[in-house]
C-alpha cells in the first residue's frame, strides 16, 4: 500500500497564497490517480482536484477553477496543489489520496489510500 503524508497549510489572508505537497512512500504505482480533497468544520469532505500519474491529465472542482492548479512531480514522488487567490470559503483540513488507475477520479469512494491532512485557514 502507499503512504501519502501533506505539508505547506498554514495561516493567510484572503487573496494570498500556498501550495500544498503530498509525498508518497511506500509501494506506488505507475497507473496512479492522484486527488486533494477538503473538508471543513461541519461539512463532508469534497473533491477539489485530480491527475494521473503518468499522462498528467486533470480535472478540477468548480469551485476552483482558475485559482487552484494540481501537478506532480514523479521523481520526487510528490503531488502539488498551488492554491491562489484563496477566499475564507478554502478553509479546511486538505487530504491528499490515491488509487490504482488508468483514469482521473472524482469520487470519495474511489481512492483507498490517504494522508492524515493539513489545515489551510484563510482570514478576514
Amino acid at each position: 500500500q502507499v503512504q501519502l503524508k501533506e505539508s505547506g497549510g498554514g495561516l493567510v489572508q484572503t487573496g494570498g497564497s500556498l501550495r500544498l505537497s503530498c509525498a508518497a512512500s511506500g509501494r506506488t504505482f505507475s497507473n496512479m490517480a492522484l486527488g486533494w480533497f477538503r473538508q471543513a468544520p461541519g461539512k463532508e469532505r469534497e473533491f477539489v482536484a485530480t491527475i494521473n500519474w503518468n499522462g498528467g491529465s486533470t480535472y478540477y472542482a468548480d469551485s476552483v477553477k482558475g485559482r487552484f492548479t494540481i501537478s506532480r512531480d514523479n521523481a520526487k514522488n510528490t503531488v502539488y496543489l498551488q492554491m491562489n487567490s484563496l477566499k475564507p470559503e478554502d478553509t479546511a483540513a486538505y487530504y491528499c489520496a490515491a488509487v490504482n488507475s488508468l483514469s482521473v477520479k472524482l469520487r470519495l469512494a474511489d481512492y483507498d489510500a490517504w494522508g492524515q491532512g493539513t489545515q489551510v485557514t484563510v482570514s478576514s
